[in-house]
């Protein structure tokens, strides 16, 4: 092809001891972004494949790529666009330089990093440059986004040693920075909405009256105010199915995160423990408002951030959906819990492995010692 003959004519300008070397490993970023590597490990096991981390952060990329497309329709929709194009370009319009400016900030500290260390460009930020927008209020600004991605990219990655390295998932980090440090633009009833109208979220209302303006099926479709990528549980659903069909998350992940969200909601809804609007509310209603379904399928499932071994994820998913449901009944001040639930047990997520293999070392030993 003749793309591929102009980037093996140019590699040798960009090689080692080439007049463009010191550009080696951002050449070697985009090189493997378009072509699958041509190089194998040297040493310990390994699977031979065609899939490398960048193709499977793509496959994320893709199935993030409905819930995007529905948020952006839902912007002009909220305007009252019913038209679908029209609604979809205004969404577009308004959305597009949030999008814009996550890459550029975050590959623009990666590529830093990389030529510094003079490694490789790290694949992660292909997602997390996307997650970053769909979890960021429509009237965020620009200037947040910035600040928020560079945070996620230095203080939650880079500073761990890059991607597959961190502890916390890049992208709530970036929404718990920009949520704790700029709360006024991040929550309440000043946000949402952009050109100067405003209005509550569908969780806020819930939290506020237990009672919200719109059907099920309204938030079921996606047509509610909320953060772009997290209003359409339907959109969601459908990045679930690509995600578990290519193998890609944990199925174990996702379903524990919802039956934990439904176990206690259930438990909230029939015996009541808080003085809150929102307890008691039907239990599914978390699981279709604010960023619980989102939540539960694109950050839950974080391979380098979630629970690795089969038992753990069973825990570490019902803990999330639980604890979800639990911050939003409790404390009335805070109405989404998903993001803290999350980054919460990202911490947790080592020490449950560690006592599941504990456990399973025991068991093994009790029966070694019973055979003999």
């Amino acid at each position: 092809m003749g793309l591929r003959k102009f980037v093996d004519k140019i590699k040798p300008t960009f090689s080692e001891g080439g007049k463009l070397g010191f550009l080696h490993s951002t050449f070697e970023g985009f090189e493997t972004f378009l072509y699958v590597p041509n190089t194998t490990t040297k040493r310990g096991a390994h699977v031979r494949d065609c899939n490398d981390i960048k193709r499977v952060m793509i496959v994320v990329v893709l199935a993030l790529i409905p819930t995007m497309l529905v948020g952006m329709y839902n912007v002009g929709y909220q305007h009252g666009i019913t038209a679908i194009l029209p609604a979809f370009w205004y969404g577009f319009v308004e959305t597009l330089p949030t999008i814009i400016v996550s890459y550029v900030t975050g590959l623009a500290i990666e590529f830093a990093f990389a030529q510094k260390r003079k490694h490789e460009i790290n694949e992660g930020f292909l997602v997390t440059g996307l997650l970053i927008p769909l979890v960021m209020p429509v009237t965020v600004p620009l200037w947040i986004v910035a600040l928020s991605t560079a945070f996620a990219v230095i203080i939650g990655k880079e500073v761990f040693g890059g991607t597959g390295m961190n502890v916390f998932n890049p992208a709530l980090l970036a929404r718990a920075f920009a949520f704790f440090a700029y709360t006024p633009q991040m929550s309440g009833e000043a946000v949402w909405y952009a050109d100067g109208k405003t209005g509550a979220t569908a969780l806020e209302q819930l939290a506020s009256t237990g009672e919200m303006q719109w059907s099920v099926m309204d938030a079921f479709i996606g047509l509610i105010p909320g953060s772009l990528g997290e209003t359409s549980t339907a959109a969601i659903l459908l990045g679930a199915v690509i995600l578990l069909f290519t193998g890609v998350a944990s199925w174990r992940i996702m379903l524990s995160v919802f039956l934990g969200g439904l176990a206690f909601g259930y438990l909230f809804e029939f015996v009541g423990v808080a003085d809150t609007a929102i307890d008691g509310i039907p239990a599914y209603y978390h699981l279709l408002v604010g960023g619980f379904a989102f939540g539960a399928v694109f950050m839950a499932t974080d391979p380098v951030t979630s629970a690795q071994t089969n038992t753990g994820k069973w825990i570490y998913g019902f803990m999330v959906g639980a604890l979800a449901v639990l911050i939003r009944v409790i404390n009335p001040a805070y109405p989404e819990g998903m993001m803290l639930s999350i980054l919460f047990m990202n911490a947790l997520a080592p020490l449950i492995d560690y006592f599941v293999v504990e456990r399973n070392i025991a068991r093994r030993k009790k029966l070694i010692k019973n055979v003999k």
